[in-house]
């Protein structure tokens, strides 16, 4: 099927500022309410949002064979159940019914009204009800960073990093949307190697600069997704900001891996943009030295371009933007890790969740995390307003961003920001 929502020319009638992260060739999915209505489906474009109810409903979308009640839903699940070819047909449809040349809808002012909403005048919620998470550890600048500066730099990757991408499987309940605060998790530490261990609030609380991807139905137990099926099974993409909590980490980590000092919070941005939508800024990615077990071999560019930046934003001061990084960096692409994932029969469902692991960069300005920018607290970052960062404090709101562009077309993600609060 044809993707012409991408269409580069496309120009839409409702107005959509330049700049915007939300143009026609958009059309990200996410769940909104307005002043009064429950929790439904919505599409962001420019400054609006699509209510799909609605459009369900006037009998705009009666040819997708969706049925209504899906459109009504808090969460997009039931959608995303459907498979690629129904959400690809309906962004297909969406992107007709706005386009500048299409008077379908835009001729019936109270149609019009009834389906568009102000983004201003809506609530963003969770989109996903997440059943699983998996967090990968697929940088390899992130991973030489972290394993030079705690262990030998000389030998800074494990012997299996080159081999697999390697994740673990993370807690869903605590994935939150954009806009909801954190309080700073507390646990056990053990600030010095010859004493006994601690309990109180975490001192070094960090961010992780992650993408994660939502997945469509997967195969059977038992069976595996090659890398050539991924794409078909991942619907869409999001910001992620995998929180850490290094001290607490440090601790308990050996020999199974993170666990409080990972689950207590990962914040998403609520618009999933779908993978269709990013087809256009597909890269080549890094040269794989050595060449992977052919499982993981794959054809064609499955990396994206996606530039992303971190802004800190203490409490009644200005944002700094303390790093920009890009999420073709990564070593390991989506489909490796998904194939990775499935190749022992584990199945995956709809609206599972697999993050990148932390995004960094070739230059110390886009290492994703404080714990690389700030080299383990030995090297503080100076905000705009004088204070100084090693990690992340209470009262600080932690912004993400990220955008693709290419031949004039800009396709953005909007932003997660988190709050930090102090521990309860």
């Amino acid at each position: 099927m044809d993707i012409r929502a991408n269409d580069p020319k496309r120009k839409s009638w409702v107005d959509v500022p330049s700049g915007s992260d939300f143009p026609i060739q958009n059309l990200p999915f996410g769940i909104f309410s307005a002043a009064n209505n429950e929790k439904r489906i919505g599409v962001a474009l420019g400054e609006k949002v699509i209510d799909l109810a609605g459009l369900s409903q006037l009998g705009y979308l009666t040819d997708l064979n969706v049925e209504h009640s899906v459109f009504l839903s808090d969460q997009l699940n039931g959608l995303i159940q459907l498979g690629k070819s129904t959400t690809r047909a309906l962004r297909n449809r969406i992107s007709d019914l706005f386009a500048a040349d299409n008077n379908e809808l835009k001729g019936n002012a109270e149609h019009v009204k009834a389906v568009l909403h102000n983004q201003s005048d809506i609530k963003l919620h969770m989109p996903i009800q997440v059943g699983d998470y998996t967090d990968f550890y697929s940088s390899k600048e992130h991973a030489t960073n972290v394993g030079t500066m705690f262990r030998d730099p000389d030998n800074a990757l494990l012997p299996n990093w080159l081999h697999i991408p390697v994740g673990y499987h993370g807690r869903a309940s605590s994935i939150v949307a954009s806009g909801t605060p954190i309080h700073r998790p507390k646990g056990q530490q053990k600030p010095k190697e010859d004493e006994p261990p601690v309990f109180g609030p975490c001192k070094l609380l960090d961010f992780e600069l992650e993408m994660a991807f939502v997945t469509y139905p997967g195969k059977e137990m038992g069976d595996s997704i090659s890398t050539s099926e991924a794409e078909d099974h991942i619907f869409g993409m999001c910001l992620f900001n995998d929180w850490s909590a290094r001290d607490i980490q440090k601790w308990e980590y050996v020999p199974l891996g993170p666990f409080l000092a990972k689950n207590f919070a990962s914040s998403i941005s609520p618009w999933i943009v779908t993978l269709d939508a990013l087809e256009p800024f597909k890269v080549q990615g890094p040269e794989q030295d050595p060449k992977p077990l052919p499982y993981l071999n794959y054809e064609g560019n499955k990396s994206y371009d996606i530039a992303l930046e971190v802004g800190i934003l203490p409490e009644n001061s200005e944002e700094t933007v303390v790093c920009n990084s890009n999420f073709k960096y990564m070593y390991w692409n989506m489909a490796q890790q998904l194939a990775h994932h499935t190749v022992n029969g584990c199945n995956i469902k709809a609206g599972d969740m697999l993050a990148s692991g932390t995004i960094s960069g070739p230059t110390k300005d886009s290492f994703g995390s404080m714990l690389e920018l700030s080299w383990k607290g030995t090297q503080p970052l100076t905000l705009k307003d004088g204070s100084e960062r090693k990690f992340i404090q209470d009262g600080d709101t932690v912004i993400m961003r990220g955008h693709a562009e290419k031949n004039g077309v800009k396709i953005g993600f909007g932003e997660v920001s988190t709050k930090v609060l102090p521990t309860k």
